[in-house]
């Protein structure tokens, strides 16, 4: 069967460069991963623009992207730093050449030195840096943007920084988590404004993380509700007043038992309760439907999903993935749910946060010695499917 698409509906890739590029001067500098590796030279994405440039745009005609806070601004308040926005520039010039459409992310999880040094987002005060920050690459970027996100899966961020103690700074306090994901709520709303005075016509978001909470018995109801109403809910509502689109990212259903079942950590549950799985989470597509369901009731904005795809080494099982969510998707659109954009996670495979770059995701393989980029097959069909808006399934 063969599925099309509306020519208006635009398909990308994404990447963030805290993944991809070698880490300077930020939070997650020198951090040892769940597989041994350090996080520090990722994937040299700094040493090939040229070459990805031309991965990018050969896999599609959009790309979400980030640019590295740190490298940028080595100071507080302080100008942009010419040499890094000079190589910015080239690269954004190159994809533009090519036709490529920028979805711009301000905020991806990582924070320079000198800022959580001065209290990293605990502090209300320490907002107006950020704000700055992202002034300064409306300002100097914004020419190349079509889409911007302010703030990339805040849930995902805090939940991981300030309840888990996963992401730096490592901190599993509650109030905290609430003061945090307050804090950057108001700085979204912020930079939100200033987007609009300087590009009005340029739509403006955050990405959501959406996962679908389930249980196993009669202990895991309460956890999976409270597991909801936080990931789902109260981490959202400091963004809602102000958004052009609603961005969301999906991965997985997360079920309890009473704790949270991953496939990383607890194996020999998904074997007893026979649950389909990629290499991180449970496999549950249809769940990706839900959610745009849910959030298209609540909001009825135009949907914007930013991420999604599936952390696997076969290839085939990923191409098996990819047809499976388009399908969800087009059955969406079919229901006259407004989807606007589908960004496959990720271009090529990257340095996966706490987990490392074992965890694969990419369109193209990247070797985690030579850092040499290898299509995968995948990358064939997510390309027709991005250029000429059908799949087969």
């Amino acid at each position: 069967m063969k599925l099309t698409f509306p020519n208006e509906f635009t398909f990308g890739t994404s990447t963030a460069a805290y993944q991809i590029e070698t880490t300077f001067e930020h939070e997650w500098l020198g951090v040892k991963s769940k597989d041994g590796h350090v996080f520090d030279r990722t994937c040299d994405h700094e040493k090939r623009f040229r070459e990805d440039a031309e991965i990018i745009s050969y896999c599609a005609p959009s790309y979400r992207m980030s640019l590295m806070w740190s490298k940028l601004q080595r100071e507080p308040f302080g100008a942009l730093n010419q040499e890094t926005v000079a190589e910015y520039r080239s690269f954004l010039d190159d994809l533009k050449g090519r036709g490529v459409k920028i979805m711009m992310v301000l905020h991806h999880f990582t924070n320079p030195l000198w800022f959580a040094a001065k209290g990293n987002w605990e502090k209300k005060e320490n907002i107006t840096m950020w704000v700055d920050f992202s002034r300064k690459v409306v300002d100097e970027f914004g020419e190349y943007v079509t889409w911007w996100n302010t703030f990339n899966e805040p849930n995902v961020y805090v939940s991981g920084a300030y309840l888990m103690g996963e992401f730096p700074p490592f901190k599993t306090n509650l109030f905290k988590a609430l003061k945090v994901i307050d804090h950057l709520g108001l700085a979204h709303e912020e930079v939100y404004d200033y987007i609009h005075t300087k590009f009005p016509t340029q739509p403006v978001g955050i990405s959501h993380n959406t996962v679908i909470f389930a249980y196993e018995n009669v202990l895991g109801i309460l956890p999976a509700k409270i597991s909801d109403w936080w990931f789902m809910k109260r981490a959202l509502k400091p963004f809602e007043k102000k958004l052009d689109f609603f961005g969301l990212s999906y991965y997985c259903k997360m079920s309890h038992d009473p704790l949270p079942i991953n496939y990383m950590d607890t194996p020999e549950k998904f074997a007893k309760y026979g649950k389909a799985h990629d290499d991180m989470w449970e496999y549950y597509p249809q769940g990706l439907g839900e959610v745009i369901e849910r959030y298209w009731n609540k909001f009825h904005l135009p949907i914007m999903i930013t991420e999604n795809g599936i952390c696997t080494t076969d290839d085939k099982v990923r191409v098996s993935a990819m047809k499976d969510y388009i399908n969800v998707v087009h059955h969406c659109v079919d229901k006259a749910i407004d989807i606007r954009a589908y960004f496959w996670w990720s271009t090529f495979d990257n340095f996966e946060w706490n987990l490392g770059p074992t965890f694969r995701f990419g369109l193209y393989e990247t070797n985690i010695e030579t850092k040499n980029r290898t299509k995968r097959p995948s990358a064939d069909v997510f390309r027709k499917l991005a250029y000429e808006k059908e799949i087969e399934i």
